[in-house]
């Protein structure tokens, strides 16, 4: 692990909370939005900077900032970054800035709280991220249910907004009971193997959890709670009913954030499997299980969607499954190839639900019904829809080709049948995919006063361009990706094969 000798990540996590209160007290609405706009653009700058000064071909921790928090109690302000972690937070300040730019104009009640709110959200979320103390990853975790909260409540376009907020908070709820408690009982293990006393002797840092022996009864139980935590907010079957409810209810950009930024698979591949290795390994099936049902589940769920924003949900959740599929295989290519669709989420699906959000403003559905013929009107919007679509589905020379592609390889050598699973999932994403875009894009215009609808802005046009040349330039060059996490990934997997029976 390195120290850094400069607070670099406090700065990252911290600057859009100072940028939240700083929105909260301005006066002036444009003024509001220009000091938003200035804040989330110096935020990606400092995580740019951070991967700047990232060296990927060191293991271990690294930019590691630790002070006493609660001393009493041994929980730490303990914070840093590794491989697997880094290239979250400058993809999730980019998708915050682009969350900001799609809803510029779009907020019209109390813009100045809406903004805030989204500065706060992108803080604590890049606090996840580069937490190291389970306390604190706990704090950060739980943060993110008031932003989320509000965002889906006061500006969701749908009549039951409040109710899919509240399903929302009281899901991510009851899975934050179940982590609470595996942190718990994963301090108080350590004074029990240190031969202390509580509290004196607990610890509830990351790095010296990895390296204390958990007794195999408890592995099971660590396994079950953090994984049920985990698996809410991912969401896997059978938790992934809020998921549809928050996409239909729920304003686009705060949607594209969810389905952007999956903090549950994050959860799962940080927390779940290195802190319980051989329940890990020898529940590998279960998890594997999980992640099949869910892929394929959602993709025939997909299926069957007329309307975008709720196949977009579907399809989101059928993604998850590949990824939780991924991990599972418990090898190379299937670890960074999850690792690798877990960074696409934030480029392609997160891109895809607020070109849903595009449509919705301009035609005021999503429904199939109310579309039709949209290339004929809409030739700028449709051409970048079909390159995300084309990038989910994981057409070579997209950022989603190599990873699916890993994902696949890796559960063929894990398991032929998970191998199937997964090619299974490649076939039925590219059905539901390109079905909804015929009947919505191709074909007779169905709407008379779709000839009166405008093609993208030049504010919509930035938003989509600079993904777009980013999961382009992954598809051509994905060891620009993997060899930032290659190191990490070994050590992820030695921890597994070193400690499993």
């Amino acid at each position: 692990m390195s120290e850094a000798a400069f607070p670099l990540l406090s700065l990252i996590i911290f600057l859009p909370l100072l940028g939240a209160i700083v929105v909260g007290a301005t006066q002036d609405t444009n003024l509001a939005k220009l000091i938003t706009l200035l804040f989330a653009g110096l935020e990606l700058l400092l995580t740019l900077f951070a991967v700047y000064l990232f060296d990927a071909s060191e293991g271990g921790f690294q930019l590691i900032e630790q002070y006493d928090w609660i001393p009493q109690l041994n929980i730490e302000y303990l914070i840093g970054v590794d491989g697997i972690s880094i290239l979250f937070l400058p993809l999730s300040a980019l998708l915050t800035l682009m969350a900001i730019l799609a809803s510029w104009n779009s907020v019209q009640h109390n813009p100045r709280f809406h903004f805030a709110l989204l500065l706060a959200l992108q803080g604590v979320t890049i606090g996840v991220f580069c937490s190291l103390d389970m306390v604190l990853f706990f704090l950060f975790w739980e943060l993110t249910l008031p932003p989320f909260f509000f965002l889906i409540g006061l500006w969701g376009i749908g009549s039951q907004r409040r109710d899919a907020a509240m399903k929302y908070t009281l899901f991510m709820l009851t899975g934050g009971v179940a982590l609470l408690l595996a942190i718990t009982l994963l301090a108080a293990n350590h004074a029990f193997q240190m031969g202390g006393d509580i509290p004196q002797d607990l610890s509830f840092s990351l790095p010296i959890l990895l390296e204390i022996p958990l007794p195999d009864n408890q592995q099971t139980l660590i396994f079950i709670l953090l994984l049920f935590g985990f698996a809410v907010k991912a969401p896997l079957v059978p938790f992934h009913t809020w998921l549809p409810t928050v996409a239909m209810e729920g304003p686009a950009h705060v949607v594209a954030i969810l389905v952007g930024l999956k903090l549950g698979v994050y959860g799962i591949l940080r927390f779940t499997l290195p802190l319980a290795p051989i329940a890990a390994v020898e529940f590998s099936w279960i998890l594997s299980i999980f992640g099949a049902a869910t892929l394929i589940y959602g993709a025939l769920i997909a299926l069957q969607q007329t309307n975008l924003r709720r196949l977009l949900a579907y399809a989101s959740v059928s993604h998850v499954g590949l990824v939780i599929v991924g991990i599972a295989s418990l090898n190379m290519q299937g670890l960074q190839g999850a690792i690798f669709q877990l960074l696409n989420f934030t480029l392609i699906a997160s891109v895809l639900m607020l070109i849903a959000g595009f449509m919705q403003h301009r035609l005021g559905s999503t429904d199939a019904i109310h579309l039709g013929g949209l290339a004929k009107v809409m030739p700028q919007l449709t051409c970048f829809y079909f390159l995300f679509a084309l990038a989910s589905i994981g057409v070579p020379g997209t950022s989603g080709f190599p990873a699916e592609l890993l994902m696949i390889i890796g559960a063929l050598t894990a398991d032929i049948a998970l191998g199937i699973a997964a090619l299974a999932s490649a076939i039925l994403g590219a059905a539901y995919m390109l079905s909804f875009s015929r009947r919505a894009f191709l074909g007779p215009i169905s709407q008379v006063n779709a000839h009166q609808t405008h093609d993208l802005k030049s504010r919509e046009l930035v938003i989509l361009c600079v993904p777009a040349l980013l999961i382009l330039m992954f598809g051509f060059f994905p060891d620009i990706i993997l060899n930032f996490n290659q190191i990490a990934s070994e050590a992820w997997l030695s921890r597994l094969s070193t400690k499993a029976p």
